[in-house]
């Protein structure tokens, strides 16, 4: 017989559930704690109201409500941090400095004298963290806090933590509650234990002690981990800030959380395909999840070439249905994978965090401007141009300055909202990792060799999570570097890990080691060669490949690239009775590069994986991830890595 697990009143019997020592520190000093009951109190408090007054109806045209979130900062006074402003359909956050409104790459340094490859507070500021820690325990301490309870990842598994954020700052604990989930006050189990971490914020910090930075402090523990956010973008605290918590926490158990999308492709003979799709910031992650985008008259636009201006199209009548199963970050817990030659995955959020950075206007994306324009519960917004009172559109991003739109607004959108989401554990048939690719032709002799589809070995699939390329244009970070490429860091994740990067590779090179089963691809987005396709070539690809279902390849269907990090290209593509032109599968084809150019580009590829690999290669490595870097530094063939991690390739 199952034990019923009693709930208590988080406000008021906190003191019962034995909670870390900084947790114990800062409650019970705090002139006030505030516990919501409901996701709607967090969106009054954030206009600076009481819970219940605000009325969230499409229809109310009148309130036209706007506060300024701001602190007192010792040597400087008062400072503007953001403004949050009442729309019809939701609140809109908007920070006054630029930086504040993407990531910071560099914002993480490691609090904590635990393994690390992660820059130290003691290397970066030249002391431990521990009095800047009690600096922030101390101010926080001062304030009327908000306390949101959650679970890291999916409520079975029990990873239990708390954002703690000054009531001033509520919408940050109302955008953490739609990313995250949160408990209502009143339904916490009496067994809640802290077993994922600790997040604190206090904002004041930035301007004192960072420079106007964004700074995150990652302090861990055997039992969890804590996080002091200095800044109020939600990405490196609220969102990747708790998945560092789940990569804490799998690194400790022997899993991992994989940074990727995870979509059910239904064909119209109601076949289903499962594609997980991988791959750093601006990958396509979000975008695997969309409806294909068509023109005026309902073609889809194939690609435009750069250079002559052409346009290639394709006729789609009846594109697949999406059941959207994952966004960003997915648990590949033991728990959903026992026993299982498939890798199976669920969800690890409770909301999306989704760039609209790609919608320029009405009609871009119907499905998504149908869900937002009038949602049945209030959204929030971010970086999005917004008249009080009036309706927040998913086109009117905020200007960094004159004439420059921010490359990053984004709004929140529960998971439970979003149309025909399906719950996991879910079976993953198709794993794809997605490259943004410049343009290249003879004028541009860059990168963007990639063709619209490469079929991948496992050992392979496993080297492009480690080397993990930033890719052409990223709108989701800061990004100081000019040209070249650039690594995100193993699994496309090492931005919001904590420990080695080896113990990562480890852990992905067990995971696909142990799903043979689950297949691997590449997909270039952004450009093809000379081709600008945007995410299209991302969504040909998800129709091709899900009405293929679980047919694997004919070995005559599939050529070798002339780059063998690029794996097999299919010799030809077709989409119900549409060829795709070869010129977008064969890069190398296209007279406005043609093999010169081509080469030049693998050389760049090969370049990028040597310099990125080696550090891979110390003692931690497993033996046959050593194996398999060896190869790729010895320019192996496809047949090389096929012997590495023996599996059925091809069809027979």
């Amino acid at each position: 017989m199952t034990q019923t697990i009693k709930p208590i009143d988080f406000k008021n019997d906190w003191p019962k559930l034995g909670l870390p020592a900084h947790v114990i520190e800062v409650l019970s000093a705090a002139p006030a704690i505030y516990v919501a009951e409901c996701r709607e109190d967090l969106l009054n408090w954030a206009l600076n109201r009481k819970p219940g007054e605000t009325d969230w109806r499409h229809a109310n045209r009148e309130d036209k409500g706007e506060v300024e979130v701001g602190f007192d900062v010792p040597g400087k006074g008062y400072v503007a941090e953001a403004t949050v402003t009442k729309a019809r359909n939701g609140i809109c956050i908007n920070f006054i400095d630029p930086k504040m409104r993407r990531r910071d790459p560099d914002a993480m340094v490691i609090g904590d004298k635990l393994p690390t490859d992660k820059p130290t507070y003691q290397e970066r500021f030249g002391e431990s963290f521990d009095k800047m820690r009690q600096k922030t325990l101390d101010w926080l301490k001062t304030q009327e806090l908000i306390v949101v309870p959650f679970y890291a990842g999916p409520d079975e598994l029990g990873y239990g933590a708390l954002a703690i954020v000054p009531k001033g700052a509520a919408f940050f604990a109302g955008a953490l509650a739609d990313l995250q989930g949160m408990i209502p006050n009143s339904q916490v189990p009496s067994n809640f234990k802290l077993a994922g971490g600790a997040i604190f914020i206090a904002p004041p910090f930035r301007h004192t002690h960072f420079d106007g930075k964004q700074v995150v402090v990652h302090a861990r523990s055997e039992t969890h981990q804590e996080i002091f956010a200095y800044n109020l973008y939600p990405g490196p605290s609220a969102k990747k800030g708790v998945y560092s918590l789940l990569l804490d926490i799998g690194e400790r158990e022997g899993w991992t959380t994989n940074h990727c999308a995870a979509v059910g492709v239904v064909t119209p003979y109601d076949n289903q395909t499962i594609i997980m799709h991988e791959g750093a910031s601006g990958g396509g992650k979000s975008e695997m999840t969309e409806h294909v985008h068509r023109m005026e008259d309902g073609r889809l636009l194939l690609g435009k070439n750069v250079v002559t201006g052409e346009q290639r199209t394709l006729n789609l009548p009846e594109a697949c249905h999406l059941n959207p199963m994952a966004d960003d970050m997915a648990c590949a817990h033991p728990h959903y994978n026992e026993g299982q030659t498939k890798l199976n995955i669920k969800d690890a959020e409770a909301g999306w965090f989704v760039r609209v950075d790609h919608i320029k206007g009405y009609g871009t994306d119907p499905h998504l401007e149908r869900l937002v324009m009038h949602p049945e519960r209030p959204l929030i917004f971010l970086n999005h141009y917004i008249v009080p009172g009036g309706q927040a559109l998913l086109w009117e991003h905020i200007e960094d300055s004159p004439g420059k739109p921010c490359p990053n607004p984004r709004l929140i959108i529960p998971r439970d909202m979003v149309h025909d989401v399906q719950e996991g554990p879910v079976a993953v048939n198709i794993r794809s990792f997605g490259v943004r690719c410049p343009p290249t032709h003879k004028d541009s002799q860059l990168y963007g060799i990639l063709g619209m589809l490469h079929v991948l070995s496992p050992a392979l699939a496993w080297l492009w999570r480690l080397a993990a390329p930033r890719g052409h244009a990223n709108p989701s970070i800061q990004d100081s570097a000019a040209g070249g490429m650039q690594c995100e860091g193993v699994g496309s994740y090492w931005a919001f890990c904590t420990g080695r990067r080896v113990d990562q590779a480890n852990l992905l090179l067990r995971q696909i080691v142990a799903n043979t089963e689950t297949r691997h691809v590449l997909i270039p987005n952004q450009n093809i060669g000379a081709w600008h396709v945007g995410f299209m070539s991302e969504w040909i690809v998800r129709e091709y490949l899900a009405r293929r279902g679980s047919a694997r390849f004919h070995r005559e269907e599939l050529v070798e690239s002339p780059c063998s990090l690029l794996g097999y290209v299919p010799r030809q593509v077709k989409v119900e009775g549409s060829m795709i032109p070869p010129v977008l599968l064969h890069v190398q084809t296209q007279l406005e590069g043609g093999p010169e150019v081509f080469e030049h580009g693998a050389q760049m590829w090969r370049e990028f994986f040597k310099r990125e690999l080696t550090p891979f290669l110390t003692p931690d490595l497993d033996p046959l991830g050593r194996k398999i870097i060896q190869a790729c530094l010895d320019d192996a063939s496809q047949e090389d890595y096929w012997k590495l991690i023996p599996h059925q390739m091809f069809k027979g």
